[in-house]
């Protein structure tokens, strides 16, 4: 009896060891859980990604020239940056479309649809509350647009001629010039604000400097419209990350100070906007159009970010 039951024991131990190696196995194989996590090294740094092999950016498509469609791909200056990134991690950039309040409220970070933000998204005390932000890459400004001939060199002469201002939702733009006073018809995103100013549905409307730049660039919207002031916000946009992702902070600092120092980032942002950093790039305060547009970069028109 000995020998059978001496089977019967390791037959059992087996069996309880295969159970254990099956469970692990199940638990380890949910992807996209809470506790399971990519890694990528760059040097001595192991960042966790949400899936390997790749790092996932959150955007608002489109808002050229910093993220918008062409073709089958999505390019532009921050898909550029990100991308400088990834070939550090030793990964690939994935690209999801998400909306921007869900962008610059950290929810899309924090429910890891991302494992960071790029969307052309102006670094701002309240977003700091729920992003972590990388040093800033971009130096931003807002502007006016209005039909060539209005008269507006300002935002008090929109005021003084009493004229129907618009801005884009839950951007920095939209907080300036509240912040003048101002109650602006507020659109969904730039596409729709472009459309409110063509079709008098506004008279003037705030946005990014180069975003009114590229639609500019447009001959059917050059035609008719121009950059009529330029309105120093001191802004800058930043890379958001979740908040206690400073492994993948350090990483993306590093780049970015990496890129400035070899020329990296000025032939990126030559490709894009066809002048160096620091070139005039737009009118000056008084409302005058001067410089550089940036180069044309598809047929996109600019939604989200700032």
């Amino acid at each position: 009896m000995a020998p059978w039951s001496t089977y019967r024991q390791a037959a059992g131990i087996g069996a309880a060891a295969l159970a254990t190696v099956l469970l692990v196995a199940a638990c380890g194989g949910e992807s996209g859980g809470s506790d399971s996590a990519a890694t990528a090294s760059a040097g001595p740094n192991t960042v966790a990604l949400i899936n390997g092999g790749k790092i996932t950016t959150c955007t608002n498509i489109p808002y050229e020239p910093f993220q918008f469609n062409q073709g089958d791909k999505v390019v532009g200056f921050d898909v550029d940056i990100v991308d400088l990134v990834a070939k550090k991690l030793g990964v690939t950039q994935d690209i999801v479309d998400i909306d921007f309040a869900a962008i610059k409220s950290g929810a899309a970070l924090n429910s890891r649809k991302c494992d960071v933000a790029a969307a052309g998204m102006t670094i701002t005390d309240e977003r700091k509350q729920n992003l972590l932000f990388s040093e800033p890459y971009f130096d931003a400004t807002q502007a006016l647009m209005a039909k060539k001939g209005s008269g507006v060199t300002s935002l008090d002469d929109v005021k003084a001629k009493n004229l129907k201002l618009g801005a884009q939702a839950s951007t920095t733009g939209l907080d300036y010039v509240k912040g003048k006073g101002f109650e602006p018809i507020e659109f969904a995103d730039s596409p729709k604000e472009l459309l409110g100013l063509q079709t008098g549905q506004a008279d003037v409307i705030v946005q990014d400097l180069p975003v009114v730049l590229t639609w500019l660039k447009k001959p059917e919207i050059g035609a008719k419209f121009e950059q009529v002031a330029s309105l120093d916000t001191g802004e800058q946009y930043g890379i958001g990350m979740k908040k206690d992702n400073t492994a993948l902070k350090k990483v993306i600092d590093e780049v970015l100070a990496a890129a400035k120092s070899d020329g990296t980032y000025n032939a990126i942002y030559k490709k894009w906007f066809g002048t160096e950093p620091g070139a005039a790039t737009g009118g000056a305060s008084d409302g005058a159009t001067t410089g550089e547009s940036p180069a044309t970069t598809g047929t996109e028109s600019p939604a989200a970010g700032s």
